[in-house]
């Protein structure tokens, strides 16, 4: 009896290792690929750098582009995408406490920084108490519009602001007594004729045609708020999220990026100073 209870056990073991092999297997093998985007630039530097690279590795890719940047996440909690390429750092964890899921960083993409800028005013000495200044409405780009504000003097942030819990309570008037509106972020630079001055997200201002140099006050973009690659944690050992990965830190893309005029003044990822 303890031979046959001994055999069965054997088998049973060398079922499950099999059925784990089949279907790490069958993970790693995965060709049919979802990638989600925002309104903006990233879906087309997507198309243009990324898709071909991952179509010549055998890849099936779709593209889906949501209407409002806050239905990404939510549609990679579902599982009805397997990537983003939209959101910062910062945004994306702040979204995994909200929706209690585990994104990951795989890779950096090329960003655009948000621009101070204006079409009323030629010049930031033309701020003055009471001037209007546009701001997103989400706290993390918030957060990073009024930074540049701070930078310049025009207000003061408090020290325990926060980023994914950012709000306006947090900040007083330092050089300028600010009129602040509060817009989604893809409004304000249409909006920019209704106040003096507008933060406006880089890659609104690329898909516009317009030039990141040409505004007032550039962001120095910190790390966590520049634009990546993001995945479930579970599919971070995969091997399609690997050659996803090296896709986007490949000669290649960085080739295509550079060869586009609209792309001038973004932020690149360092591991491309090694290509």
């Amino acid at each position: 009896m303890k031979k046959v209870f001994l055999f069965l056990s054997i088998i049973l073991v060398l079922f499950l290792a099999a059925c784990g092999s089949e279907e790490s297997a069958g993970q790693e093998e995965k060709k049919d690929l979802i990638f989600g985007f925002g309104v903006g630039t990233y879906e087309e530097q997507f198309r243009k750098g990324i898709l071909p690279i991952l179509e010549e590795k055998g890849y099936n890719v779709e593209i889906k582009v949501f209407s409002q940047n806050m239905q990404v996440n939510p549609a990679m909690a579902e599982g009805a995408i397997d990537a983003s390429v939209f959101q910062s750092t910062s945004y994306m964890e702040g979204i995994n406490k909200e929706l209690n899921v585990e994104m990951v960083r795989l890779a950096f993409s090329p960003g655009a920084p948000q621009s101070l800028r204006s079409v009323k005013h030629d010049s930031l000495d033309a701020v003055k108490d009471g001037s209007t200044v546009a701001l997103p409405n989400d706290p993390v780009n918030q957060e990073r519009a009024v930074r540049i504000l701070e930078d310049l003097g025009w207000v003061s942030v408090e020290k325990d602001a926060g980023t994914t819990d950012f709000n306006l309570n947090s900040v007083k008037p330092a050089a300028y007594d600010l009129d602040f509106k509060v817009l989604d972020p893809a409004q304000i630079l249409a909006s920019l004729e209704d106040v003096d001055f507008g933060v406006v997200n880089g890659n609104y201002i690329a898909s516009s045609g317009l030039k990141i140099s040409d505004a007032l006050q550039i962001e120095n973009t910190p790390e966590e708020h520049r634009i990546i690659v993001s995945i479930l944690k579970e599919n971070l050992d995969t091997q399609w999220a690997k050659d996803v990965k090296a896709a986007f830190e490949s000669p290649e893309f960085e080739e295509s990026i550079l060869s586009e005029e609209k792309y001038d003044g973004f932020i690149l990822p360092e591991v491309w100073e090694t290509n």
